[in-house]
């Protein structure tokens, strides 16, 4: 199962920019009112209201589930293999932010066994992340092979903490070049070669981020 979680500021701040712009109003008026020319003494109240760009930071999943199943295995290990489905970040900010990287790691839980198995640890789980759109600039890339606890190629092992799918290191720049970023991986599972037979089931989580540089 895939699972996601997306950062949307740009929703957050619609919502701000609309209670502000009503204050901003029944201020006007107010200082209409007060400038009466018949009035004993007048004031001015300064207003300000600071409005963000249109549109949001956006992560999708082409799917829920991706189903593994037995090739390549050896005398070593079991293999078995799969794919993500396509996971794509949109962003359609009228503003992108300059000098602002956005990223998107993922992690996976144990594998669960439907007739009480002992679990599959997630270090057991690697991916090799490929981009689907093409970036002529280099300004998105994806993360790099991340090896199993039984290879250990590349980082890791395994998806037991966060690992990097899929990166850029500036947001208005991504954004110039191409405003929406695909991207999928190829998954493998190597375990033991004693491992209890029966149905597993695990959690891969999908988190977008941004920060400031």
């Amino acid at each position: 199962m895939v699972k996601r979680s997306v950062v949307q500021r740009g929703v957050v701040g619609r919502a701000v920019v609309g209670a502000v712009g009503g204050v901003m109003l029944v201020g006007v008026g107010t200082a209409a009112m007060a400038a009466h020319p018949d009035a004993e003494d007048t004031s001015a109240v300064e207003i300000g209201v600071e409005i963000e760009s249109v549109g949001a930071l956006t992560m999708t999943v082409d799917g829920t589930q991706s189903t593994l199943v037995e090739d390549g295995s050896t005398e070593e290990f079991r293999q078995f293999t799969g794919e993500l489905p396509n996971v794509t970040v949109t962003d359609d900010r009228s503003d992108a932010p300059e000098g602002v990287y956005w990223y998107v790691v993922g992690q996976a839980s144990d594998f669960v066994g439907d007739a009480g198995q002992a679990p599959i640890g997630p270090e057991h789980l690697g991916w090799t992340p490929a981009m689907v759109t093409e970036s002529s600039s280099g300004a998105v890339g994806e993360g790099q092979e991340v090896g199993t606890v039984l290879d250990a190629v590349g980082e890791g092992p395994g998806l037991a903490g966060e690992e990097l799918f899929l990166l850029t290191l500036d947001s208005q720049e991504a954004q110039a070049e191409n405003g929406s970023w695909t991207a999928n991986a190829d998954l493998v599972l190597r375990t033991e070669t004693d491992v209890a037979p029966g149905s597993y089931s695990s959690v891969l989580t999908l988190s977008l981020f941004e920060d400031g540089q």
